[in-house]
């Protein structure tokens, strides 16, 4: 489509122009992640707190999240509010990655844009600006964020 060409055109322009951003924090895929499903109501300072207290008790995995009971999770991401719901969100996003993508990072990122979308849009919780950011600021994928 003429559409997808165009918007590929504009994407390399910029990126060649000004290279990667590195906009949104995060040291890793995977906290770049939690913290966009955290970010949704809330300022960054707020998901800050929850991401530090995740990596301060050694939580920030798949696999340990897991394993972290709801009642211990939703404690260490309160400081982000509505943590009941996130704490839910946050889950129902490890179930997917876990049962998809084996909890792997590069499996994900192996995949379609277009087709992880449509997966990360199925996801209880994860609306399109979150699907969105996961693709471009963790994934890497080219395509833009839209903020409502």
């Amino acid at each position: 489509m003429l559409k997808d060409a165009l918007l590929k055109e504009a994407y390399g322009r910029l990126h060649k122009a000004f290279g990667p951003q590195r906009w949104w924090p995060g040291d890793t895929p995977f906290e770049i992640i939690v913290g966009a499903i955290l970010t949704q109501n809330t300022n960054w300072k707020n998901v800050e707190r929850a991401v530090t207290n995740l990596k301060r008790d050694g939580l920030l995995s798949a696999r340990k999240l897991l394993d972290v009971p709801p009642a211990r999770l939703a404690n260490l991401i309160r400081s982000a509010g509505y943590f009941r719901v996130k704490t839910k969100r946050l889950r129902n996003f490890l179930d997917f990655f876990s049962e998809h993508y084996k909890g792997r990072i590069a499996a994900m990122m192996s995949e379609d844009a277009s087709v992880l979308r449509a997966k990360l849009l199925g996801v209880n919780g994860i609306g399109p600006e979150t699907a969105d950011s996961i693709l471009l600021y963790a994934l890497e994928k080219p395509l833009f964020v839209v903020d409502a």
